[in-house]
């Protein structure tokens, strides 16, 4: 048996160390950075993964929940350790905005970080109060035009992705809406539900229920295909908005300068485990479809996300708090 191990360590020598480090990986239990508070989604989601990596890995795999700053501090430290694979980072799209929301990063989105995998997508989804009088998008932006300026939407927060899927949904459409910013869901949503607000961007998962019971109406989802969770909501994209696209997603990432190899390992593990009958089951319960790009696709589409973002924070003249 040791003179295989000498074989197969002999082997990847030769091959080169990017193959060496895939082939040794893991050698010591996974650190998997959360860079949110516990029991969000992404910390639901990262939890979740690593349950099932740990026995593939066979190797424990421990959430690091590293909150604040909008993801920028566990970030930060992401950035700070050694690109062997044994630590990651499950973060939300806040990491593809942020280059453009803050002038000063400690770290550059684009260099300092292997895109690794896409663990799930989130449609979200255009909501109205039921006091207002439309029922469709089309509605929607036809009484906008009539009364420019006297309609709003409400957030999380300044930039974060339900602010900037409005910013982008007023882009697209020409009409006029005063961005109302909140701390956090709850507070937006609740005044949503009351009536003071007319209208949100929100995450499907986290008001199905208010909208199956009429509490609020959902007018489409931002997604290009309609979400599974509620087949009979419409996308915006066929409502007439063409192309919008403006889901939450999760990824999977780990330091920059990675061997190509062993990033490339990571992402067939992870993709692979995104298949089980389990994890499905579980990524179902908040609403999420999980991921299936290789390393290769999911580079690009961070690349491509990250400047979609950047021009509609450009656009709006959006600045951080």
């Amino acid at each position: 048996m040791k003179s295989l191990e000498r074989l197969v360590l002999a082997c990847a020598l030769l091959l080169g160390p990017g193959f060496a480090a895939a082939q040794g990986f893991p050698s010591k239990p996974v650190r998997l950075i959360v860079p949110f508070p516990a029991g969000g989604t992404t910390d639901i989601l990262a939890r979740q993964l690593a349950g099932e990596l740990g026995p593939r890995w066979g190797v424990p795999v421990v959430v690091d929940n590293k909150a604040g700053a909008s993801g920028m501090i566990g970030s930060e430290q992401l950035v700070q350790s050694a690109p062997d694979g044994h630590t990651l980072m499950l973060t939300a799209t806040h990491h593809v905005i942020n280059p453009g929301l803050y002038k000063k990063l400690k770290y550059d989105t684009r260099t300092d970080f292997t895109s690794i995998a896409l663990i799930a997508t989130v449609p979200n989804v255009l909501l109205v109060t039921p006091s207002l009088p439309v029922k469709t998008v089309q509605e929607l932006i036809r009484l906008a035009k009539e009364k420019p300026g006297a309609l709003s939407f409400g957030s999380t927060g300044i930039g974060g992705a339900n602010h900037l899927a409005g910013e982008m949904f007023k882009a697209q459409t020409g009409i006029e809406a005063t961005h109302v910013p909140y701390k956090g869901a709850a507070p937006a949503l609740n005044d949503l539900l009351g009536g003071q607000i007319p209208m949100m961007f929100d995450s499907l998962p986290g008001v199905i229920q208010q909208v199956r019971a009429g509490k609020l109406r959902a007018l489409g989802v931002t997604s290009l295909k309609r979400a599974a969770a509620a087949p009979d909501i419409p996308t915006l994209d066929e409502s007439g908005v063409r192309g919008f696209d403006a889901n939450a997603w999760f990824g999977f990432y780990a330091p920059g300068r990675m061997a190509p190899e062993l990033a490339q390992r990571l992402n067939a593990d992870v993709v692979e485990t995104l298949k089980s009958a389990k994890l499905r089951g579980l990524f179902a319960e908040q609403g999420a479809d999980p991921g299936a790009l290789t390393q290769a696709e999911f580079t690009r589409f961070v690349a491509d996300e990250m400047q979609k973002w950047g021009k509609v924070i450009a656009a709006a003249n959006v600045r951080a708090e």
